[in-house]
């Protein structure tokens, strides 16, 4: 390793110098961080990984930087293929380097196409938008969708290496000083996630067997997504540790969801993850939800205490790096309180506004979205915004399949309350029974029980139904036809009914104090 590190440090030096380079250079950048430095050099960026070891990576000797190497260009051009060009050696001596040189190689680099900072989510968590996350949700569900699960016989993503590398975040804590307070709160949550492990051992063992380990980015924060000519890109994979990068899916987005939590942007964690679960259906993994989010908190806790640990920080950088540490500690404790639950359900015909009540209300409070339309589709095998010509009455429109409908967005409500979320149904609720159950299930599950009634005139509701087929970009099919049949069949609220109903008629705001204080909500 001394060897190495004298080999490294004058390389770093001479990289520095405009002159070092191939090509026309007028000024070299340099980045560190805890495990690289990331020379820019005109179009290029070049990442040299430092000869360390943490035991949960090890790049100490030039063979095994070389593989990482290789293994970070392979698995980042899964989703950054324009960015990531390929491992180039670097020969010649520290002193004096030749990049893509020809002789023998005394280091390698990772050669990316480089890309203007600023576009960084994490440098501008105030400009960010719903619309935004709507396609990031999608991006990140699409490849979800298309990569690899983890074969059975392979250990990850087995429960227990799922909880090794959430102990030893606290063991690489545990190496900095502490004052008695932040000792007793790092003792509170490592005696949280073991007894939340061992709750959920039985689930984390289902869904490897399930499919839902997979081949993952393993690192996606908004410090790993930028925006390069409009479009979303993820980069920055975890290469280094398979284990932390074949992961269950709701580990993934829960390192998204946490950074934007942390980044006071809650409302869009609550919007991308709705979005994503639209997309991808995986509702049931919810209740692992929160302990992925406390483990992603710990793990950047870990990242900024190990920058903490190495001796050359300036004052300021020192007191900055503590404020996160403290700050991301906090969030971790925060999500070991869980969640208030509860079952909403929606009550109006076709173009009423019951949608866009829901997303307003999902971004105001820890809420899911089922969309009867999306989920219909789903049960049929069909894409969400397929257009299936069906009757009014027929296909996957007829009586049965409104039944099987219905069945399973009761199913997912239950899983979803479970999880310590308020499950919003987003459906017609036309007749009195198709409510009654869903007033069943919330009173089995002591859980707060709310119809949000939509008082929309005939006029609006036709005006809304044309509007909205002739933009093609929603998953509802109904046209007129299907709004008279729908007015026809609606079964008004009964008497009974009244005491949980909030009604709203078209343009108002949602009243989200009422609905807070309905729901159990401080």
């Amino acid at each position: 390793m001394i060897h190495t590190e004298l080999i490294q440090e004058p390389l770093i030096r001479s990289l520095a110098a405009p002159s070092a380079w191939p090509f026309a250079v007028e000024a070299v950048e340099l980045m560190e961080t805890h495990i690289s430095w990331v020379l820019l050099a005109g179009e290029y960026a070049y990442k040299i990984k430092k000869p360390v070891d943490f035991g949960f990576l090890d790049f100490s000797t030039l063979e095994k930087r070389k593989h990482f190497c290789e293994e970070e260009l392979r698995i980042n051009r899964r989703l950054a293929p324009d960015i990531y060009l390929q491992v180039v050696a670097i020969s010649g001596t520290p002193e004096q380097p030749e990049l893509e040189g020809q002789g023998e190689a005394f280091e390698y680099a990772v050669k990316m196409r480089r890309f203007p900072a600023d576009g960084l989510l994490c440098h501008r968590p105030g400009e960010l938008s719903s619309e935004l996350m709507d396609r990031l949700a999608r991006q990140i569900a699409d490849f979800h969708g298309r990569i690899d699960s983890c074969p059975q016989d392979e250990p990850w993503g087995a429960p227990d290496l799922v909880l090794h590398p959430m102990v030893e975040n606290f063991r690489h804590i545990d190496q900095l000083e502490h004052d008695p307070d932040l000792e007793a709160q790092l003792e509170r949550l490592e005696a949280w996630t073991r007894q939340s492990h061992a709750r959920l051992a039985d689930t984390i063992a289902a869904r490897k067997r399930d499919g839902f380990v997979r081949e993952c980015h393993g690192d996606m924060h908004l410090g790993n997504i930028t925006l390069v000519d409009g479009r979303t890109l993820i980069f920055d994979a975890i290469e280094f540790n398979p284990a932390l990068r074949w992961i269950d899916l709701m580990n993934e987005i829960a390192f998204l969801t946490m950074d934007l939590d942390e980044k006071g942007r809650p409302e869009l964690a609550q919007r991308v993850l709705n979005r994503y679960l639209e997309q991808s259906g995986d509702y049931e993994g919810l209740c692992l939800l929160r302990f992925y989010q406390v483990y992603r908190a710990m793990v950047r806790a870990k990242v900024t205490a190990l920058r903490l640990g190495q001796g050359d920080l300036e004052a300021e950088e020192r007191e900055q790096l503590g404020m996160e540490f403290r700050k991301y500690l906090q969030l971790a404790e925060r999500y070991t309180h869980g969640g208030a639950s509860g079952i909403v359900i929606t009550h109006g015909a076709s173009g009423s506004g019951k949608s866009r009540a829901a997303r307003k209300l999902v971004m105001e409070i820890p809420a899911i979205q089922l969309r009867s339309d999306v989920e219909r589709k789903r049960l049929a095998g069909l894409d969400a915004q397929a257009r299936t010509q069906a009757e009014v009455e027929g296909g996957i429109y007829s009586e049965t399949f409104t039944r099987r409908t219905y069945d399973r967005l009761l199913e997912l409500a239950e899983a979803i309350t479970a999880a310590g979320f308020v499950a919003v149904a987003d459906a017609t609720f036309l007749r009195r029974e198709q409510r009654r159950i869903f007033q069943e299930l919330a009173q089995r599950l002591d859980a707060p029980f709310l119809i949000l009634e939509m008082q929309t005139p005939e006029a609006v509701l036709r005006e809304r139904v044309r509007a909205r087929l002739e933009m093609g970009k929603d998953p509802s099919e109904a046209d007129e036809a299907v709004l008279s049949r729908q007015l026809e069949q609606m079964e008004p609220l009964e008497i009974e009914e009244r005491a949980c109903t909030l009604s709203m008629v078209p343009d108002q705001p949602l009243p989200m104090a009422e609905l807070k204080e309905r729901l159990g909500f401080s």
